[in-house]
């Protein structure tokens, strides 16, 4: 069984044991990333956690498929302001943005 390497937790799907969420990584499995890559993204993740991540999913695709639709649809109706929600991810993509703006002058 692959509930091993997810569990639930206040709201929410997590790789077991951490902090990551499932959505994380169903997102970058879902945009085509190989589990290495991810690996890549979250390197405090084993690659047997990655592939039981996914093995969930793959096993609890409708239920997980739901649940995403339905957190985004809170998220956005939210009005909170990436900012303000999560403000390390925010000051991560303006530095990026910055640094895209600084290669292309």
């Amino acid at each position: 069984m692959h509930a091993e390497y997810v569990e639930q937790r206040n709201g929410g799907y997590y790789v077991a044991g951490t902090r990551i969420s499932l959505d994380s990584v169903v997102c970058s499995f879902n945009e085509g990333q190989s589990p290495e890559a991810i690996q890549e993204d979250f390197p405090l993740l084993k690659r047997s956690q990655i592939y039981g991540a996914i093995a969930f999913y793959l096993d609890h695709q409708p239920e997980i498929d739901r649940y995403l639709e339905e957190t985004e649809r809170e998220f956005e109706g939210s009005g909170i302001r990436m900012s303000e929600a999560n403000p390390v991810l925010w000051e991560k993509i303006q530095r990026a943005r910055a640094k895209v703006e600084e290669s292309c002058s």
